[in-house]
């Protein structure tokens, strides 16, 4: 069923983004009497789920969920017809238009899936407005949880300032911010280091696996959740919701001290000072000897750690008009991060093109329960990522027509059809590689 909720709403989001996506195309086209032959979601070779013509245009939807297009008389597209080309150009067909109108037909993709982008994250900017836990108002620094956090320079307790010189102000974008980033300020001790970012930073990050968790997290309080069977202080009287606060004598704020202290005192007796309400208690304990209590620790909502005086919660709202310039930073910063992290997956050294994903990578990223707040969140960032993916200047993609047809408004020379179709044919033999290549790792994560 979960797989079944996720499949769904991805199917939903990717048609959405499509077919606004050739409606760019389509309506610009019509707009200047270009003729528009056919109208698809997804594409139909061989045969098609549903179609039926409409004034002169063929809408339908096909059977490969791969994408869609609409199909406009007189260009080189994906469906690769060339026979129009031995015909004089006629009046209605694209490669009698002036140079400005194919340049604006071709663009209109693009400008929806951006202006999409915009409105989307305005429109949640308003309903949802923000909630987020601020960088600046944890307590305590950051709890480094392995080896990878480790690896990049870390230790628990750091107060991380900036990365790339930008302050960061949401602590959950840590992670991400470090994937982005080059180099990085951390307070320790109370003294400002700067630190950089392993070049392979994402290659370790890709090999241990998404299912480990955050390789940092804010620090928080050691809270009994239950004493578990077979525990050698199953009597000791031990009770869930008691809050330690100091081990053998030695005060603890954190959870990460806990278990320093612990393995120090592998296999011997000790005390727990605890508190239960308004009380101080002091319970004699074991501790085993791989240094545990036998206990499950409780994981307390934000609200009670906000409470306790761990962290603060800050949230904010937005009337309509505070909302646009707000959302449409948010889409700003999106295109920023995307950039940076296609920048590192060009960059063989950091592996990061390991991480590079298909279609169940995408999926996967929907939620497992339906929200709307999640699914416009990454229905906007998606349609972000198309347009940036569609400007790219690869032929096949509406970036590479954008520069044959901005070459030829500067030099006044226009390719020759022969070498539009040959590079129409070049740009699709990419793009089918990097479309094997990304959902080929997807499989192999799931095998392995």
């Amino acid at each position: 069923m979960e797989i079944l909720i996720k499949a769904s709403q991805f199917i939903l989001s990717l048609s959405l983004l499509i077919v606004l996506h050739e409606l760019g195309h389509f309506i610009p086209a019509k707009l200047f009497k270009t003729r528009v032959e056919k109208f698809y979601l997804f594409f139909d070779y061989k045969f098609s789920i549903f179609k039926k013509k409409i004034g002169g245009t063929v809408y339908g939807i096909g059977w490969i969920p791969l994408g869609g297009y609409v199909k406009i008389a007189g260009m080189i597209d994906e469906s690769m017809d060339t026979e129009h080309l031995e015909e004089e150009p006629q009046p209605w067909e694209f490669r009698s238009k002036p140079a400005w109108q194919r340049l604006i037909i071709m663009l209109g993709g693009v400008f929806v899936n951006f202006v999409l982008g915009i409105f989307i994250y305005i429109m949640l900017m308003y309903s949802y407005g923000e909630n987020f836990l601020p960088n600046d108002t944890v307590r305590g620094g950051v709890w480094v949880r392995d080896s990878l956090g480790v690896d990049l320079g870390l230790q628990t307790g750091d107060k991380i300032l900036t990365i790339d010189g930008n302050s960061i102000r949401k602590f959950y974008n840590l992670p991400i911010e470090f994937i982005n980033g080059n180099s990085y300020t951390i307070e320790r001790n109370g003294e400002v280091l700067t630190k950089e970012i392993p070049i392979d930073f994402i290659s370790k990050l890709i090999e241990r696996g998404k299912n480990e968790g955050s390789f940092i997290t804010h620090r928080h309080p050691f809270i009994i959740g239950k004493v578990s069977k077979g525990s050698p202080n199953i009597t000791s009287g031990l009770k869930a919701k008691d809050m330690v606060t100091a081990i053998g004598g030695t005060a603890i704020s954190y959870f990460d001290e806990a278990e320093d202290l612990l393995n120090q005192l592998k296999g011997q007796g000790t005390t727990l000072t605890v508190k239960r309400g308004d009380e101080l208690k002091k319970i004699a304990i074991q501790v085993t000897e791989n240094g545990k209590l036998g206990v499950q620790i409780a994981s307390l909502p934000m609200v009670d750690l906000e409470k306790l005086g761990y962290l603060k919660v800050e949230t904010i709202s937005y009337s309509f008009l505070e909302a646009i310039p707000a959302g449409a930073n948010k889409a700003y910063q999106t295109l920023a991060g995307y950039i940076k992290q296609l920048k590192k997956i060009f960059n063989p050294s950091t592996g990061a093109y390991k991480g590079l994903g298909g279609f169940i990578s995408i999926g996967s990223i929907f939620p497992s329960e339906w929200s709307a707040q999640a699914f416009w969140n990454i229905t906007a960032f998606l349609s972000i990522m198309l347009g940036f993916m569609n400007l790219l200047p690869i032929p096949a993609l509406d970036g590479g027509h954008v520069v044959f047809t901005l070459w030829e408004m500067i030099t006044g020379k226009k390719p020759g059809d022969k070498f539009l179709e040959y590079a129409q044919v070049t740009g699709f033999i990419l793009l089918i590689t990097l479309l094997l290549f990304a959902n080929g790792n997807d499989i192999y994560r799931w095998l392995f």
